[in-house]
């Protein structure tokens, strides 16, 4: 009797391969986003559900007169109750679950208040990306003067907007889901933010997303082609204070501020406020150091911290 290779274990195996060929490499790098859940219907259940997508989906009912209330994130009652007097109204299903159609329904209306389909930027220019969090405006440099700028959405007060200097490190196209239809992601150290579409247009101009900055999908297929891999992206706005050490190897908004502040007294002058505490960082901090008397350790500690301006709550050990 001849030995044969079990041929349904080998068929699953290449069906499996090719089902995951199939998946885009960019659903596949950044599937853990920090800035955004993928879609989901939504219910009452117990204990009730909560993220981004309620939050925006109360934003967006609160905008329509249906809720009033604060955008919490958790779909409690009262958001359930919103959403059945909308679904109500809009020839929908009122069972207070917000599945496609829903969510459909209350993208109607949107008005894209954008000064998009101008001509590419010439080639051969520098080319750089401000986004200002107190305007809510993302600007394309081209040779330091304002070529273009869109309304975003930046992150909420409790999932800010990593301010800071990064570079644009992926890019991809998307299906049309929580990203929309375009993806640049960003060398931040301490999650995966990005620059992207989206399918929750009303929140353009409001601080509604986990972090990442939205813009109208029209909008972000106009940028794409322009910035390539690299392209340096400026976040403006407000620092995160140091409330403790900070010490090499570390990545976080206070290493932003940190960096920021040495810049600011002449001690960290070609290396970029992108909150990576490296060699550069560290070496700064040294200098400064040696500069106040302090012992060179390049560590920012509590004593360095507190030489450097800043005011800390936590006790020095």
């Amino acid at each position: 009797m001849h030995s044969r290779l079990p041929w349904f274990p080998v068929f699953k195996v290449i069906f499996i391969f090719l089902i995951l060929s199939l998946v885009s490499p960019a659903a596949r790098a950044h599937a853990p986003c920090s800035c955004c859940d993928d879609e989901q219907l939504l219910t009452l259940t117990d204990p009730p559900m909560q993220g981004p997508d309620v939050s925006n989906l109360q934003l967006r009912l609160a905008q329509l007169g249906y809720y009033i209330g604060p955008l919490s994130g958790i779909y409690d009652s009262f958001t359930n109750r919103a959403v059945v007097n909308f679904q109500k109204e809009h020839g929908l299903y009122p069972l207070g679950q917000v599945g496609p159609a829903t969510w459909l329904a209350l993208a109607q209306g949107i008005t894209i208040a954008s000064n998009s389909s101008g001509p590419a930027p010439p080639p051969g220019k520098n080319l750089k990306v401000v986004v200002d969090t107190e305007r809510l405006v993302l600007s394309v440099m081209v040779d330091g003067r304002v070529y273009r700028q869109y309304p975003v959405a930046i992150g909420k007060y409790t999932s800010p907007s990593p301010v800071g200097e990064w570079k644009i490190i992926e890019k991809a196209y998307e299906a049309g889901g929580a990203f929309g239809t375009r993806w640049m992601g960003l060398n931040v150290p301490w999650g995966n933010y990005g620059i992207h579409g989206t399918n929750r247009p009303w929140s353009i101009g409001w601080a509604a997303s986990a972090g990442c900055f939205r813009m109208y999908n029209e909008d972000v297929e106009e940028i794409y082609p322009w910035l390539p891999v690299g392209t340096p992206v400026i976040v403006k706005g407000p620092y995160t204070r140091p409330n403790g050490p900070l010490r090499p190897g570390s990545g976080s908004p206070e290493v932003v501020t940190l960096q920021a502040r040495l810049r600011e007294k002449g001690f960290y002058i070609f290396g970029p406020t992108d909150g990576d505490y490296g060699l550069m960082t560290e070496l700064a901090v040294r200098e400064f150091q040696l500069h106040e008397g302090l012992k060179a350790t390049g560590v920012a500690d509590i004593a360095t911290l507190k030489a450097l301006g800043f005011e800390i709550d936590a006790p020095a050990p």
